[in-house]
């Protein structure tokens, strides 16, 4: 059996908030938004959001990271000030050797930003 992935649902403290963030740096509409709950999606996939009220940020670097997104943009030092413009930021511990960049959400949660495959 083979499963069709629905949705990726990621806890925060306050939905609404990151589900525009997410919309905004992922170019997507908000589908949902209350106080409990937010959804955004670009009409095939979906990221949701729950409410977790006592959520803390993990710490970077740390072995208590459960998960990252990966984002593949084509000019990666842009789309990291644009997304530091919208309330992420950019720790200081980066791995990869400039390959890529490790940024934190409004809320914490860990993505990496990635430049477009190579020719």
């Amino acid at each position: 059996m083979t499963a069709t992935l629905l949705a990726f649902t990621i806890d925060c403290s306050e939905p609404s908030k990151l589900a525009d963030f997410y919309a905004k740096v992922l170019g997507w509409e908000v589908t949902y938004a209350e106080e409990e709950y937010a959804a955004i999606g670009d009409g095939t996939t979906s990221i949701y959001f729950g409410r977790v009220a006592d959520r803390k940020p993990v710490e970077w670097p740390s072995p208590d990271k459960q998960f990252h997104i990966d984002l593949r943009v084509p000019d990666v030092e842009r789309a990291v000030q644009e997304f530091i413009d919208l309330g992420a930021t950019r720790p200081d511990f980066q791995p990869g050797e400039g390959k890529w960049v490790v940024m934190q959400d409004p809320q914490g949660h860990l993505f990496c930003v990635c430049p477009e495959r190579s020719a």
